[in-house]
């Protein structure tokens, strides 16, 4: 499994008792950035739970750098994957600094263990790679939105960790704020060579930053590959019930997707 980060065969997964994903095979490459798209309860948020072992499959397995995650212990997959889910909420006054330090907890063997040289270095790199050495001090709550993602983001890389996955890390969030953090994201990728998943709802930016889309819908990979390939026409019928015209973004040559209309229930099959 060289060069895979991440893969499922026949992954079955539930929530509150509710299947929701079922059979499914995914391939997540080493080094790229992947976007997860599809619409509102399609499985996204749940597929990204059961990557990060969050969520027991009830059937198929999630293999991590080639081994199966759940046969690994907690404290090495941690080492390997950090993951930002939706909407995380901080404890009131806490600063930036100490919210970026959680990312170490993984390498602390048992509380009596002090906090070490390389810890420092590995929060003190998150917080220059994410712009927030001026914020350091300043309590999460103070800041605004694209500054707390900034920040949430920091933690993760504080963990050092190859593979990060992020639910849908653009939510609520200003268009200026947006870009900012996705282009954070590709800085990562292409400086560091991370690997990224990631939820996002915008179909031109997951073209313009993703080198993977997988498409979802009921729980099911409708598609998957580079978004050439895949932001077609049909596929943005099918999966979204949406009519469109595909053209090539104008600055980047990136598919850009211009919606028409939303089609029936009954259009989409």
């Amino acid at each position: 499994m060289e060069n895979i980060a991440l893969l499922t065969q026949h992954l079955g997964l539930a929530y509150d008792g509710k299947s929701i994903i079922s059979g499914l095979n995914l391939l997540i490459p080493t080094g790229e950035i992947t976007a997860l798209i599809g619409p509102n309860g399609c499985g996204k948020s749940t597929l990204l739970r059961g990557l990060a072992r969050l969520l027991k499959p009830q059937v198929g397995t999630v293999y991590l750098n080639g081994a199966d995650i759940f046969k690994q212990s907690t404290t090495l997959v941690a080492q390997q994957l950090g993951i930002l889910p939706q909407g995380p909420v901080s404890p009131e006054g806490l600063t930036v600094r100490d919210l970026v330090a959680q990312g170490r907890y993984p390498y602390q063997k048992s509380w009596l263990q002090s906090w070490t040289a390389e810890d420092e270095s590995q929060v003190r790199k998150a917080l220059t790679i994410t712009d927030l050495n001026f914020l350091a001090d300043r309590a999460v709550d103070t800041l605004s939105g694209g500054q707390k993602q900034r920040a949430w983001i920091a933690m993760t890389l504080a963990q050092d960790t190859q593979i990060l996955l992020l639910d849908e890390p653009t939510t609520f969030l200003d268009l200026a704020h947006q870009v900012e953090v996705l282009e954070l994201l590709r800085d990562l990728n292409q400086l560091e060579g991370r690997t990224i998943v990631m939820v996002l709802h915008d179909l031109n930016q997951a073209c313009r930053y993703a080198h993977q889309i997988v498409a979802l819908r009921d729980g099911a990979v409708m598609a998957s590959g580079n978004p050439t390939n895949v932001m077609t026409e049909e596929m943005v019928r099918l999966v979204f019930g949406l009519a469109c015209r595909i053209v090539p973004d104008p600055v980047h040559g990136t598919p850009l997707c211009l919606p028409l209309g939303r089609q029936s229930s009954q259009s989409r099959k």
